[in-house]
């Protein structure tokens, strides 16, 4: 209402495109950018958001191009900053990233999404000690997302810290209620333990978290986490047609993947694919290391400052009790 009195205000627009993107309504958020950028090209702000839509849909060169005239505005942003890394981690420019993260979390130190982004950058990079420390202040900031208990766990598993990852893992199976990968990720842990029942209950739980996204969301499921899934399926015994298999004739795939026969079965299970929206890498290992840090998409690197906060979605059980209620 308020911007049909005021159609030039650019603060008015460049704040409902804000809150259109954190919706996920592109097309409203771009008209409404378009226009503050209109009625005004200088309007960092505006600048900052569109660059921040492109890089998600992964045109960081764009998003770069954007984000140079917002540095000669605002050269000390945290959030600039940030998506400035993420753009460089996007294009597999690591030192760049880092150096970008890292001069942003110089600028907004207890800032957890700029935390997670440096630690997922190191965790790419196999620098599994320097993710510790970035995911453990993540954690002290944001210590109810599952994920960062994830990826921390997935960090102590390559430093060879067994205990503390089961540890981490049980608790992202705790507060994460939807994201398949963590039971995966999990699951092989467990297995590469000798521990086939607990590795057992984690396929399981992550089997009803994949049907329950397959017939509630649009979600694609990654090809490596695809075929990661399938290996340990085949391990565990547990039939050869998997929930996704389906899906994954018409997923193009976006990584190498390692191949492996069946006597590879006997050697650790995991992935190398390093967790991103369409940003992830592979590094040559002698063996498959024990952690699949990748992704269906169901999650992205944290940009700022346009990512809504995390919510708490109903999960696969909470969703078919509501609907016995009904």
């Amino acid at each position: 209402m308020a911007s049909l009195f005021s159609p030039e205000n650019t603060d008015l627009l460049t704040t409902l495109g804000l809150l259109y993107l954190q919706l996920g309504v592109y097309q409203k958020a771009f008209e409404h950018l378009g226009n503050a950028l209109t009625y005004d090209p200088a309007n960092y702000k505006a600048i900052l958001a569109a660059g921040s839509m492109m890089q998600t849909h992964g045109d960081f060169d764009v998003a770069l191009t954007k984000y140079r005239v917002v540095a000669c505005a605002i050269p000390e942003s945290p959030p600039l900053w940030n998506n400035i890394g993420m753009c460089f981690f996007g294009k597999k420019k690591y030192v760049a990233a880092i150096s970008s993260l890292k001069r942003a979390n110089y600028l907004a130190p207890f800032d957890w999404k700029i935390l997670y982004n440096l630690g997922l950058v190191h965790l790419t990079m196999q620098q599994y000690a320097s993710a510790f420390h970035f995911l453990s202040a993540a954690i002290n900031f944001q210590p109810k997302m599952g994920e960062l208990y994830m990826l921390l766990a997935v960090a102590l598993t390559n430093l060879e810290d067994t205990e503390n990852a089961k540890r981490a893992y049980a608790e992202a199976v705790r507060l994460d209620k939807c994201n398949p990968l963590v039971n995966l990720n999990y699951a092989v842990l467990l297995y590469n333990q000798g521990e086939k029942k607990g590795a057992l209950a984690q396929y399981q739980e992550m089997e009803k978290k994949v049907n329950f996204l397959k017939d509630n969301s649009p979600l694609e499921f990654d090809s490596e986490m695809v075929e990661m899934a399938q290996k340990l399926g085949a391990a565990l015994q547990v039939g050869e047609a998997l929930v996704w298999t389906k899906p994954v004739k018409d997923l193009k795939s976006k990584h190498r993947t390692n191949s492996a026969n069946k006597s590879a079965l006997q050697q650790p299970l995991g992935s190398n694919q390093a967790l991103g929206q369409a940003m992830s890498s592979a590094a040559a290992y002698r063996k498959l290391p024990s952690g699949v840090v990748g992704g269906a998409q169901l999650t992205k690197p944290p940009s700022l400052p346009l990512e809504p906060e995390p919510t708490v979605e109903a999960s696969p059980t909470e969703a078919s009790e509501q609907k016995k209620e009904k």
